[in-house]
């Protein structure tokens, strides 16, 4: 029912990229974001193509400087990971991206490849030109922890044989670790710290993307708050930094079962099954954003059916992400009638009725969008959306698989 993992799908198109020999990928998301990744490939010279629904081939070989610029859409994954990598490989490329995108901070990115000799014209926003080769390792701390950064290091570090390094205060995302040795890479973990090895090299592979658990955090949270419901997700991704949503609907008391857990291309994936039932408030802690940071809204939404409060601090980061998600979170849920706050870094939602009813700012955000539209489920009123479109950037099929368990979204007119 949802699509392959976000994450998964850009590094796998560009890992195969810098692999030698054809790399094989059956479960590729194919939203516009992934897709931008796609062809910015192409342009820096890389065959990638698609043979069948989800199902992709890139051959990997010589990079070359693309004549025109890369455009990354909507995209911060592809522009922060395509830096590091175009830089590891020599490249010379400058990268734009749509209008939300060119308002987000590409600093952190760009002092750690600064430091490894990587040369940037431009800003601390895109549009940003960067120029390899790398000439120096590093020994990168990443405060605070973000998997994009960590990536873009790692990838930059691919282009030399000195020693990279990046330490982090909690581990972020891991997916560029596992699947870097996937393709071949020695890749050294302790605790929070990963460094690369001495083999470097890349060699292609068959690569299989399990199903995205911020795309699925939509159906397990209807399920949750709207009587009656009863919701399995197949084959979704379970890595345990990515699973934090689903461990915090059991802590808010949600019937929620897992199983038929397995392994495929490294990452833990198992079914997801959330039935309706009470839920109770609860507090989240900085030191667990980080495991569901996509998922915030989607646990707002959830907090608003739950009896008493829930407190989900350290959010400062989702002020920077497509929107300021912690503001327009706490003003969407307000104005369906549900008390909600944004105090400091902290959303605090105190669950009740949900009157809905509300025409709900998005800011071009497609978590934010989606989200209320799942409130609008479990709402007294019907809850609507300015903007639908963008919600293709990542779960372009939101409407038909919410349509298939019962949901009733449509069109405004």
């Amino acid at each position: 029912m949802v699509p392959g993992d976000k994450s998964l799908s850009h590094r796998a198109l560009i890992l195969g990229a810098l692999a030698k020999g054809e790399t094989v990928i059956a479960g590729l998301l194919e939203s516009e974001d992934v897709l931008a990744t796609a062809a910015a490939l192409r342009a820096f010279g890389v065959r990638v193509e698609r043979f069948g629904p989800g199902r992709w081939r890139v051959i990997g070989g010589e990079w070359r400087s693309p004549e025109q610029p890369i455009d990354c859409g909507n995209s911060g994954t592809a522009a922060r990971l395509l830096m590091g990598a175009a830089a590891g490989q020599g490249m010379r490329a400058t990268f734009t991206g749509d209008a939300s995108l060119s308002r987000r901070p590409m600093r952190r990115v760009r002092a750690p490849l600064e430091a490894m000799g990587v040369r940037f014209e431009g800003g601390d926003t895109l549009p940003l030109t960067v120029e390899g080769p790398v000439t120096r390792g590093i020994a990168h701390l990443n405060v605070p922890a973000s998997a994009q950064v960590k990536s873009a290091v790692l990838l930059a570090g691919l282009g030399t044989d000195q020693p990279v390094e990046v330490a982090e205060p909690v581990a972020s995302r891991d997916h560029s670790e596992i699947m870097l040795a996937e393709f071949g890479v020695a890749v050294e973990r302790s605790g929070s710290t990963v460094r690369l090895g001495a083999k470097r090299s890349l060699e292609g592979r068959l690569v299989s993307v399990a199903g995205d658990p911020s795309s699925a955090a939509f159906a397990l949270g209807a399920a949750a708050i709207v009587p009656g419901s009863e919701v399995t997700v197949e084959g979704v991704l379970l890595n345990p930094h990515r699973s934090g949503f689903v461990m915090a609907l059991q802590r808010m008391g949600a019937d929620l079962a897992m199983s038929n857990i397995r392994g495929g291309s490294g990452e833990t994936i198992g079914d997801v099954r959330v039935r309706f039932g009470p839920l109770f408030g609860a507090e989240f802690t900085a030191e667990e954003i980080p495991s569901m940071v996509d998922e915030i809204p989607i646990l707002a939404v959830v907090a608003a059916g739950a009896r008493g409060e829930t407190r989900i601090e350290g959010l400062d980061e989702l002020r920077h992400k497509e929107s300021d998600r912690l503001a327009l979170m706490a003003e969407g849920l307000a104005a369906c009638g549900v008390e909600a706050v944004a105090d400091g870094d902290a959303l605090v939602v105190r669950g009740g009725p949900i009157r809905g009813g509300a025409e709900v700012r998005t800011d071009g955000d497609h978590r934010i969008a989606m989200s209320h539209l799942v409130l609008g489920l479990a709402a007294e009123q019907p809850v609507t959306v300015d903007e639908a479109d963008m919600i293709a950037t990542s779960f372009p099929t939101f409407r038909e698989a919410m349509r298939g368990i019962g949901a009733a979204i449509e069109e405004a007119r």
